[in-house]
């Protein structure tokens, strides 16, 4: 009889809803069936409402069940798994489920796809193209390829990596320069890099070689939250591997090129998602924000030449070099080029990543992709960019996602996270915690975020109350400029996009009686 492949994940969102003990149990059924099976522990597809989705490799694809529970393993089982039966739990060939063929994965097209840890898997479906032909070029030729093909940082400033490279490549430095990957992954409704890194590490790892030949640094950090463990393990083995197949070291594919690899585990403060915070972290000092100047790129790692990139941004290098800039320049409006790995969550029906090309709407992913939101209550508001976006109403669910388009209307798209709001939700209370995470959360450096977010939460618990209410929504909208144009970085300027969304969009929501809930017939300030 010959061996089945059965593909279950393995990523920290399945395994948070039994998909170890689903492929214990399949395991445990083929030996009693006298079946052999090899089960692959692959990352997740992202369709998250699936989990644990199992896949079975047939003659005509691979088929889908999900979500399966422990107790349906036995009866898929009956129903012929190992050959693709008919059951309740179908889905059909995975790569035809509309969720997932309707989208543009650039990035995350092996993702799901392959055993995460198998280079043989990795390179067998196109992996290290990119880094063979990147050993063949000059750096300035990489830089170039990298520039035309119009990447932006996927960490949420979105600006030019090839910009970033060629400032690094051009700035000498007598011994070393580095190559880190932030993936502390902070933001609320975020997942991506932990799934880009459960799911497929190598790309990560090729794409910060290729950025170290590109640029002439030799050393790389990937900088990642304590709050992944699995993520963690997952790169640690994949660097192992790695060395042990001539990727990494003294010799990169037996040429001249030299890069080391290795990670550094942060201690789960938010501001370290910064830049410059996280160098002070990985220098063994406390995660506080650097002054600028001087930028990364001039003095960055313990003061040498230093790339930081987000590690979706890395990944997306690969494929950028194998296949010429065209392709990913042909993606995306504007100066929004590419595509963007959507993460949509909260009050969702169908929640998961997505990943499209800039320009799509909030309409098709919460509406045509997300499904409506769990309860069945209408949408209200949506937060795009994680704590630090703006929430947004359904007026604007057909402004095109991208860098510019969103700034007009005073949002961002950030890191590609949407958290879903049904019409339940109180949005001054929202934009109370938005004050509260960034007191909880400030590195404490500058005066108009430490001190600025404390009195903010002051002023908003106040105005809920229906104390001095008109005097205090005033006092807000100061106390919001103040941090805008005084913050030392982005965790005390961002702040007020929340606050302010909320006002201008859900502004009768400031104005509720305190005892039932309802709006009061105070005077409404205009802001």
């Amino acid at each position: 009889m010959s061996m089945k492949t059965i593909y279950v994940p393995k990523d920290s969102a399945s395994r948070s809803v039994g998909s170890d003990e689903v492929a214990t149990a399949i395991r445990e059924s083929a030996e009693k069936a006298g079946i052999p099976v090899n089960i692959v522990r692959n990352g997740s597809r992202g369709m998250l409402w699936l989990e644990p989705l199992v896949e079975v490799v047939t003659e005509k694809g691979r088929f889908g069940y999900g979500p399966v529970a422990l107790e349906d393993v036995d009866d898929l089982v009956a129903a012929g798994l190992f050959e693709g039966g008919d059951h309740r739990l179908s889905l059909g060939h995975v790569d035809e489920i509309p969720w997932l063929a309707g989208q543009t994965r650039y990035t995350f097209g092996l993702v799901g796809a392959i055993d995460p840890l198998s280079a043989e898997d990795y390179e067998a479906h196109g992996g290290l193209s990119g880094l063979h032909k990147a050993v063949e070029m000059k750096p300035e030729e990489i830089v170039e390829v990298i520039k035309q093909s119009g990447l932006r940082g996927r960490g949420g400033a979105g600006f030019p990596t090839g910009v970033k490279w060629s400032t690094v490549l051009e700035t000498p430095a007598d011994d070393i320069k580095y190559v880190c990957a932030n993936a502390d992954e902070g933001d609320s409704g975020t997942f991506v890099d932990r799934m880009l890194m459960e799911g497929n590490p190598f790309a990560v790892i090729e794409g910060m070689i290729i950025a170290g030949i590109a640029t002439g640094a030799t050393e790389g950090l990937i900088y990642v939250r304590s709050e992944y463990p699995d993520a963690i393990a997952t790169m640690r083995t994949a660097i192992e591997v790695s060395y042990g197949r001539g990727w990494l070291g003294s010799s990169v594919l037996g040429t001249d090129h030299k890069f080391n690899l290795s990670i550094r585990v942060g201690a789960g403060s938010y501001i370290c998602g910064e830049e410059t915070a996280m160098l002070e972290s990985l220098e063994g000092h406390r995660g506080i924000v650097r002054s600028k100047p001087p930028l990364p790129a001039h003095a960055g790692l313990f003061g040498k030449p230093t790339v930081i990139n987000n590690i979706l941004t890395l990944a997306s290098v690969p494929r950028i070099i194998q296949d010429g800039p065209e392709i990913y320049q042909s993606l995306g409006v504007g100066r929004s080029r590419g595509t963007q790995v959507f993460q949509i969550g909260g009050n969702v029906a169908r929640g998961g990543i997505v990943e499209l090309p800039f320009g799509v709407t909030l309409h098709t992913l919460v509406n045509e992709y997300g499904g409506g939101t769990r309860s069945g209550l209408p949408i209200r508001a949506v937060q795009v960019g994680g704590p630090l976006g703006a929430y947004l109403p359904t007026t604007a669910f057909d402004v095109p996602l991208d860098y510019e388009s969103f700034a007009e209307i005073d949002a961002m798209v950030g890191h590609g996270g949407i958290v879903v709001f049904d019409e339940s939700v109180d949005m001054a209370r929202q934009a109370r915690f938005a004050m509260e995470f960034c007191a909880e959360e400030s590195c404490g450096k500058c005066t108009p975020c430490r001190v600025g977010a404390v009195r903010g939460v002051e002023v908003i618990n106040r105005i809920i109350a229906d104390d001095q209410r008109i005097a205090n929504l005033k006092l807000l909208d100061e106390l919001c400029d103040l941090m805008t144009s005084g913050s030392l970085c982005a965790m005390g300027s961002l702040t007020p996009m929340p606050v302010r969304s909320a006002l201008t969009h859900f502004e009768v929501d400031f104005h509720r009686s305190p005892e039932s809930g309802i709006a009061g017939t105070g005077e409404v300030l205009s802001l």
